[in-house]
């Protein structure tokens, strides 16, 4: 697995103090900052001193952003360095450590802050006095902010509670095309890359010409992700891992990369691979409704296996694993009903009297957190299929055939309604083990094949 990130926020070269003190801070990154990220088991990275018309390049904002750890020099209380604090500390509740030399004057807007102070001989240049001390000062700092997550940015202080995004998990990754910003033109080059005229394989290659003229350490987060979306959306799961492996480190390890590698090593039958990659995203950020879907999804794929080789033992073991999993999706955030109505999938697999009072208890639950969402944000095709999953479930056959008409509005990939499908599939096996009647789910798969095929 990759390592955690850590970007330096701090001057560059030799500068001047309020008092006239040189400091040279490339000697102060090398020997002391980056060697203490180092033995943290971090990766350090230090943006290069570009900038355009006095403007810092967007790739430095999203690295300032998006790695897991910042470390920040205050020293000589340069204006640029400031600048990117305050916007890490906007964005970021925890894991930003600033530092100081232990002489030097900090604006009184900082001094409160939890600042490491080091060590630098103004009378002998180059000499850090206390290297060693302060290196393990530093790392060890880092390394405890792994666990602690109280909150190390006034902005998150002093607001204390603010929402800053409230938007529900999955969404972000659906519709992160239509909210970034970026170059128009490539995002028609890749709009009009997926609907080529032609095979799976022309598309793809439309994707990869368009990927071969570009340098990617230089594209903007938004397009990056667009051309990961892009090989998610043609099914080419091999490019799409492929991809985000060659992607910039910083982008790479966000939590949506991360949970969108996971999702396509999983369809690449990648399993063991797949629950590394979430799980390490779990115990890095914390339970999440996004996360635990896609994890859960894997174990459900293991279930489905393990029942194709009629390996019943096994096979009920993974489908424990896959409902304990999706339940805890939905607990991590009750207004993704996502993993909510897989979770009732399962239990009605599962069938026992037990299960039965759990689904009649939970599935009031699910429908009320995605009419809830129907209210208030625009749907998609997943709001309608869950809702049409929840009416096989109940077997009003109407209801679902209702639905699944709405879900037609939507913009709809191919694997989704290989999704649904394969649920209501598993529907039907389970109620002809248990000698019920399949007519609903045989009748709704018979509808959505049509409108697929039509």
């Amino acid at each position: 697995m990759a390592k955690l990130l850590c970007f330096t926020v701090m001057p560059y070269g030799t500068k001047k103090d309020a008092d006239g003190n040189e400091v040279d801070f490339n000697l102060v990154y090398q020997d002391f900052i980056k060697p203490a990220i180092e033995a943290a088991d971090m990766e350090p990275i230090r943006a290069d001193e570009e900038t355009v018309n006095g403007i810092i390049h967007k790739p430095m904002y999203e690295r300032l952003i998006l790695s897991d750890y910042v470390v920040a020099d205050l020293t000589t209380a340069n204006a640029n360095v400031f600048y990117e604090l305050g916007i890490r500390h906007a964005v970021k509740p925890f894991t930003t450590i600033t530092i100081f030399e232990k002489d030097a004057k900090l604006p009184f807007d900082v001094n409160y802050l939890r600042t490491i102070p080091y060590s630098y001989d103004y009378d002998q240049a180059g000499n850090l006095p206390n290297l060693e001390k302060d290196k393990e000062s530093l790392s060890q700092q880092l390394t405890n902010t792994r666990s602690d997550r109280s909150s190390d940015s006034p902005v998150f202080q002093l607001v204390d509670g603010m929402t800053f995004q409230n938007s529900v998990a999955h969404e972000k990754t659906d519709i992160f095309r239509d909210r970034v910003k970026y170059n128009e033109e490539l995002k028609n080059k890749l709009n009009q890359a997926r609907k080529t005229e032609g095979s799976k394989s022309e598309k793809t290659n439309a994707v990869d010409a368009i990927v071969n003229t570009l340098k990617l350490e230089n594209e903007e987060a938004g397009v990056l992700v667009d051309i990961m979306l892009s090989y998610r959306a043609l099914g080419d799961y091999d490019k799409m891992v492929a991809f985000v492996e060659a992607m910039p480190v910083h982008v790479q390890q966000t939590v949506m990369v991360q949970e969108q590698k996971g999702f396509a090593l999983n369809r690449l039958k990648r399993r063991d691979e797949a629950i590394a990659v979430l799980e390490r995203v779990i115990e890095e950020n914390g339970p999440s409704s996004e996360t635990y879907g896609i994890l859960g999804r894997v174990y459900k794929d293991l279930f489905d296996e393990a029942r194709k080789e009629e390996n019943e033992f096994k096979a009920e073991g993974f489908l424990d694993e896959a409902l304990k999993t999706y339940l805890k999706g939905f607990e991590a955030d009750w207004r993704d009903a996502y993993p909510g109505v897989n979770a009732l999938t399962l239990l009605e697999l599962k069938g026992d009297q037990e299960s039965k009072e759990k689904l009649q208890k939970l599935s009031p639950v699910v429908e009320y957190a995605v009419n809830r969402k129907l209210e208030t944000k625009t749907p998609d095709y997943w709001d309608y299929a869950t809702l049409l999953e929840i009416a096989v479930i109940e077997n009003d056959e109407e209801k679902a055939k209702a639905q699944l008409r709405k879900a037609l509005t939507c913009n709809i990939e191919d694997w989704m309604f290989g999704t649904t499908l394969n649920n209501l599939n598993l529907i039907k096996v389970y109620r002809t083990k248990r000698a019920e009647d399949t007519s609903v789910p045989e009748n709704v798969i018979q509808f959505i094949s049509q409108q697929r095929n039509s």
